[in-house]
């Protein structure tokens, strides 16, 4: 809901003078490693770390950031109170706001927006928004991006940016130093090994060099998936623990993976109310407190809560939240309550519960929300598939028996992706989901030997096992494997495994025969797209997904709540044509520019300290000595009109009517030094100040009242008294010139780039400068051959008069030295020309 919203706030605030980094962005973008989905997921990350001060969600919806400006007066009519109410309750008016903003022909949310309107009196917002948000007081952010778009890759680019933002901030408590990646406990065989990509990520792609290639070689990465030695946890016995224990030592660029449920408290519920008691060296009873009970229950976890300003990532965050929540949330606020939670990153290519909750709004008036409200970015799988992931045909079988719909698929697969080889030397694969281990043992692996006549040395059979059937060890590292050249495995059946977080991109067809066991409809969307990545990045690739009628029906349920989408519009999508690319060439050797030369003016400064201490009795005692060099004599001459050379002349060494007040002097003071010099400091000096104050201050007998002498200038006494707080220091500098030079134009590599009306010079003159500069003729010359050319191809086909005038203009544009001359053939219409050039191509493709 809130992720379209918070688009089109980051595209303004990009779009704005307080942007600090369109040009990180632009030095992203120029890389080109990233997708685009990628990049809009870091800037939406960066306007709510930078632009939002990483808040969460509620105290940023509660704030107005994310409001689009809903006109109040268009729903007077309804309630005058109501919308004078929202005038002035920014939360209600942001409720309100996004509750009422457009969903096709309705309202987002209707049931809140006339509950607002009616009666707004009735609804607690401040509770409703946290309730929204799920009543987390630290940043909570989910990013939906759909199956081979790049969540890991995103993921090493979060971790490199908040280290590359922190390494230049190390205060600033929005950017964090260590991070934990949660994965669920069932996907730790498919999830945890493809993580380890974040080790292999370039940092480059996201952060210039030669920050990208310092915070690399800092980061340490560790997976806590070694088992313990002990039933009873501690530092030596558990390598996990003993693994972040090191890393409290060097608390920055770590980067943990980890089992979500190895940091679960099993009694979470009870912690509160649970109290270990042990004993000290005397044998007496002592009661622990809460973090020695957290360390005694779950050192992992205890040890993980003491890592400073951790970011969290949580991989298929719709399992966690799903699945646990309530164990989860409270692991992570106990966290927090620790002070050291910086953000928390949810990543799922399926933001949806699989049980809707239920937010009271009033006594009476509940809202029912199925999506995970803390989505801040959503990327459609329509718009993934048209963009780079594998063209899917989706084909459904009706009544025919689980084994003859694999015997069609198989065909199918094999008519279409035989014979193909991807570029990066690997086969296409095709996944067959089994219901069980006996039916892929005692039915399929048969049926597909015996059957259907596959050498089994293209056959991988990969699942947990069980007492009946056990699989050789190596058959894991063959499934590890399938994405390198040297497999030759083309067929994979599997059991509960490969349904997410399995990164195979040569998977190019999947079947899915028989009735899902599965508890979560989700699993077949995540199951049938798991052959939609993209192997070769910029090609058009397709995919074959078979299913039985029972399978296809989920899949098209899931498909239109989740994506809005159907089976049938995906058989209709096709990719986005992009326009062709056009090549650009570097020429600077060729016109063998000069380089040009400039000096750079290099200045070091330093500071030499000439004192040890400020001495600032002794300063201000020298100032009150030297007080009269800060004074001037005023003068009056008295005379007569006829003899103005002449007078009496009289020196005056009081004057003034600025009333004076010592203690308001020493404030004054004080406040000129923008608060370096305190009142108080100043005091500790106070006889020597108030002798400087007598001096430059005298009795006004025309007021009776204490004035300050205009005769001094107060502005420098007041400034010595302030140095005189300071140390004396001479700056001394130093200067460099350097010699440099540059080219005319910064060339690197270029790139190629998409056609369009507004480049120049266009195809045709680009070959046309190639063609001189390779002939290292002028243009008048070139011309003149073409002519030549044309001239001989006429004759040769008998086109005398047009070769006659052809023959004029050239000899006439030779004498004149012109190099746009053209041609008007004979028996043409009046005034239809052909470019020299153009009539060349023309006439040769004619020919």
């Amino acid at each position: 809901m809130l992720g379209v919203v918070i688009r089109k706030k980051t595209i303004q605030w990009l779009q704005s003078d307080d942007c600090s980094i369109n040009e990180l962005l632009q030095y992203i973008r120029t890389k080109g490693a990233l997708r685009e989905t990628q990049i809009e997921a870091i800037e939406t990350y960066l306007f709510l770390k930078i632009k939002g001060k990483n808040k969460p969600l509620w105290q940023l919806f509660s704030e107005g950031l994310f409001n689009t400006q809903t006109d109040l007066q268009k729903f007077a009519y309804r309630n005058v109170k109501s919308v004078n109410f929202m005038d002035r309750n920014p939360q209600a008016y942001a409720l309100f706001d996004f509750a009422s903003q457009p969903n096709g022909n309705k309202q987002l949310i209707p049931k809140l927006a006339n509950q607002i309107l009616e009666d707004h009196t009735s609804v607690d917002y401040e509770k409703v928004i946290k309730q929204i948000f799920y009543n987390v007081n630290y940043a909570d952010y989910l990013m939906s991006l759909p199956m081979g778009s790049g969540k890991t890759y995103l993921m090493a680019a979060f971790i490199y940016l908040d280290l590359y933002f922190a390494k230049n901030e190390p205060k600033n408590p929005n950017f964090a130093h260590n991070f934990l990646v949660l994965i669920p406990n069932g996907l730790k065989s498919s999830i945890g090994p493809s993580l380890r990509t974040i080790e292999n990520f370039e940092p480059s792609w996201v952060i210039p060099e030669p920050a990208a290639s310092d915070l690399k070689r800092n980061l340490k990465f560790e997976i806590l998936d070694d088992a313990k030695s002990s039933k009873s946890s501690n530092k030596v016995r558990n390598p996990n623990a003993k693994k972040v224990a090191n890393a409290l030592k060097t608390p920055f660029a770590n980067v943990f993976v980890v089992n979500a449920e190895k940091v679960i408290l099993n009694a979470v519920d009870k912690l509160a109310n649970f109290k270990i008691v042990n004993t000290d060296e005397d044998g007496k009873k002592i009661t622990l407190n809460r973090d020695d009970e957290d360390y005694y229950e779950n050192e992992l976890r205890n040890l993980i809560s003491k890592l400073p300003k951790l970011t969290i990532l949580a991989d298929e965050v719709h399992h966690l939240a799903g699945k646990s929540p309530n164990k989860i949330r409270k692991v992570v606020n106990m966290w927090n309550e620790n002070g050291n939670i910086t953000t928390v990153l949810g990543f799922t290519g399926t933001p949806y519960l699989s049980k809707a909750e239920i937010i009271p709004l009033t006594e009476k008036e509940k809202l029912r929300v199925s999506e995970i409200t803390n989505t801040v970015y959503y990327y459609p799988l329509t718009t993934a598939i048209e963009q780079f992931l594998k063209n899917p045909t989706v084909k459904i079988a009706d009544n025919l028996s689980h084994l003859d719909i694999i015997k069609n698929g198989i065909q199918d697969f094999q008519n279409q992706y035989g014979d193909l080889i991807y570029e990066n030397g690997t086969i296409p694969k095709l996944a067959i989901y089994c219901s069980s281990i006996a039916n892929l043992e005692e039915q399929i692996y048969p049926f597909l030997q015996q059957e259907l006549k596959i050498n089994k040395t293209e056959i991988l059979r990969f699942h947990g096992g069980n007492t009946s059937f056990k699989l050789p060890k190596s058959n894991e590292i063959q499934f590890k494997s399938l994405d390198f050249a040297s497999s030759k495995k083309r067929y994979i059946l599997l059991v509960a495994i490969g349904k997410e977080g399995w990164d195979c991109r040569s998977l190019t067809s999947v079947i899915l025969p028989q009735k899902s066991k599965s508890s979560s409809k989700s699993a077949i969307v995540q199951t049938a797209c798991r052959c939609l990545r993209q192997v070769t990045k910029g090609k058009d690739e397709t995919a074959l997904i078979w299913l039985n009628r029972e399978n296809a029906k989920i899949l098209n349920e899931q498909l239109q709540k989740e994506q809005n989408t159907s089976i049938e519009e995906l058989n209709r999508l096709n990719k986005v044509q992009r326009s062709p690319l056009v090549e650009r060439y570097n020429r600077m050797e060729l016109l063998q520019l000069p380089k040009v030369d400039f000096y750079q003016l290099r200045i070091k400064y330093q500071a030499i300290e000439e004192e040890a201490t400020a001495n600032t009795t002794f300063k201000l005692e020298q100032l009150f000595s030297n007080i009269n060099k800060y004074k001037k004599t005023a003068l009056t001459t008295t005379t007569n009109l006829d003899n103005l050379s002449k007078g009496a002349i009289a020196i005056l060494n009081k004057t003034g009517t600025d009333l004076a007040n010592f203690n308001h002097w020493l404030k004054t003071i004080a406040k000129e030094s923008f608060n370096t010099i305190t009142v108080k400091m100043l005091h500790e000096f106070e006889p020597i100040l108030k002798n400087i104050f007598n001096k430059i201050t005298f009795n006004n007998s025309d007021f009776n009242k204490i004035c300050f002498n205009n005769q001094f200038n107060h502005f420098q006494i007041k400034s010595k008294i302030r140095l005189a707080f300071s140390i004396k220091r001479q700056l001394q500098t130093s200067e460099e010139t350097l010699k440099e030079s540059a080219n005319l134009l910064i060339i690197n590599k270029l790139k190629p780039i998409e056609e369009n009306d507004k480049i120049y010079p266009n195809e045709i003159e680009t070959a046309k400068i190639l063609e001189l500069g390779t002939k290292n003729i002028t243009a008048a010359e070139f011309d003149a051959q073409k002519t030549e050319k044309i001239i001989a191809l006429t004759k040769a086909n008998k086109f005398d008069e047009i070769a006659a005038v052809a023959t004029e203009k050239l000899t006439t544009a030779i004498e004149q030295k012109d190099k746009s001359f053209h041609i008007l053939p004979y028996n043409f219409d009046s005034g239809f020309e052909l470019n020299f050039l153009e009539t060349v191509l023309n006439f040769e493709t004619f020919k």
